[in-house]
């Protein structure tokens, strides 16, 4: 047997593997999209690990990994102003925790159900593992809807909310943060829920939190922040730069909002943002403080922004930001966003480099659109890691009772984002696929919670 006969058998076995375990994970969720789209997206990157590493076949890590360690799924009750009895359902995944406790955001959103919550937490497992913090994977969150409700409502619901997700809590057990329609204020009220029925002041049982109460300076900033770094990094690797580069970045939540201040703040003229109505188009720049008052403080549209600055246009209509051009796109609304109709639009209009913000904006077809093209694209799972990174040194702080400025909180999620960027340039080069930051980023998370698998047995 030649070697060449011997590297395609193995390329083959491993490959087989690979679609057998995913047409099992298929028949098991056929009725979760979102899930088994996020799976697909990771496993076909996996072939070459198998390949080189038959042994992780044997002990059945990819089923291991794919499965979650377990899921809560429990009603919501709580009264309205009106005072009538509403129910939401509530979930958790705690789907991994070979590196640490179970770590990922709570989102509030109509449109979460199992299978979002699930391709959520199965991609935590890996954005956790690249950070190199010990935390495992895990995500939760209810279709409880915050938008026009009262203080008194949120506060009513989040409470009844915490009331039966606390029994799967704790500081070295489950960590939650916030996410999509969790912010400060959602925080706020479950951690004063939790503190009420288990009594004692834990902080590291959440994170986000207020800083009076054992939240950590720069985790606002954190994931727009932490994804221009990793962006950053992507365009010095080719001589590029923010500096005098147009960006357009969807969304103008927490992380967008962000994500504009820190281009900014690097020289990029940002360009359009968007909330889920329509987008603007600001050719004279972005005004960051509007945006900021508009949807931190007033909960406003987006639309409102061009009575203030009447040279910008507002377009109804969210999905049309993709027609913008531009030199770098940060997609930081939701997940899907970007399919490979706008990909093509944003190659029209020469893009050079995409950073997901969100998690998982880009569809698959998407993404091939623009690997194909040869646009610098930095997958959810490494530029989207940074809010996940600082909810991690928001628990070393809560552990030591220390609070860092917000200097040092930022110095280290730098490093953080620049240690992915090469931790995934690194193992994409080493099996094979050099300069493909999804491969490298979906092995160098994979391989390490693979081998704390292998370490603690068959758990």
């Amino acid at each position: 047997m030649t070697l060449t006969t011997a590297v395609t058998e193995q390329q083959a076995t491993a490959k087989k593997y690979v679609q057998s375990v995913f047409e099992t994970i298929s028949k098991r969720n056929h009725h979760e999209p979102e899930f088994l789209q996020a799976v697909k997206e990771i496993v076909d990157s996996l072939i070459p690990v198998f390949e080189k590493q038959p042994q992780l076949m044997e002990l059945g890590i990819l089923e291991r990994i794919s499965e979650p360690e377990r899921v809560v799924y429990f009603r919501v009750p709580w009264v309205d102003d009106k005072g009538k009895v509403q129910v939401n359902r509530g979930y958790r995944v705690q789907f991994n925790s070979a590196l640490g406790p179970y770590k990922g955001g709570l989102r509030f959103h109509p449109s979460v159900n199992a299978s979002i919550i699930k391709f959520l937490g199965f991609e935590q497992i890996f954005k956790n593992s690249l950070t190199g913090q010990p935390i495992g994977g895990g995500k939760g969150g209810s279709d409880f809807d915050p938008k026009g409700k009262s203080d008194n409502e949120i506060m009513r619901f989040t409470q009844s909310f915490m009331t039966e997700l606390y029994k799967y809590l704790g500081p070295d057990v489950d960590v939650p943060a916030g996410d999509i329609g969790v912010g400060a204020r959602e925080i706020g009220f479950m951690f004063g829920q939790y503190k009420r029925i288990r009594g004692g002041h834990e902080a590291g049982v959440l994170t986000g939190k207020g800083l009076g109460y054992g939240g950590s300076l720069a985790r606002k900033e954190a994931t727009g922040y932490g994804t221009v770094y990793f962006v950053q990094e992507m365009l010095a690797s080719k001589g590029l730069s923010f500096n005098g580069s147009r960006v357009v970045v969807s969304g103008s939540g927490n992380v967008s909002i962000y994500a504009i201040e820190k281009a900014q703040q690097l020289g990029a003229h940002v360009v359009a943002c968007s909330d889920s109505n329509g987008y603007i188009i600001d050719e004279d720049g972005i005004k960051l403080d509007t945006v900021k008052r508009l949807k931190e403080e007033e909960r406003k549209r987006i639309s409102d922004y061009v009575l203030e600055h009447p040279n910008a246009v507002y377009v109804e209509g969210c999905q049309g930001i993709w027609s913008v051009a531009c030199d770098i796109a940060l997609p930081c609304a939701t997940q899907n966003e970007i399919d490979e109709n706008d990909a093509a639009k944003l190659i029209e209009g020469g893009v050079k480099a995409i950073g997901e913000g969100a998690n998982m904006p880009s569809t698959l077809e998407a993404i091939d659109v623009f690997l194909k093209n040869d646009v610098l694209f930095g997958p959810a799972k490494a530029a989207n890691a940074g809010g996940v990174a600082v909810s991690s040194l928001e628990m070393s702080q809560n552990s030591m009772r220390l609070s860092w400025t917000f200097e040092e909180v930022d110095a280290k999620l730098h490093i953080i984002m620049k240690n992915i960027y090469d931790n995934s340039v690194k193992a994409a080069e080493e099996f094979g696929y050099p300069g493909n930051l999804v491969v490298g980023a979906n092995i160098a998370g994979f391989m390490r919670v693979a081998n704390a698998m292998v370490s603690q047995g068959v758990v």
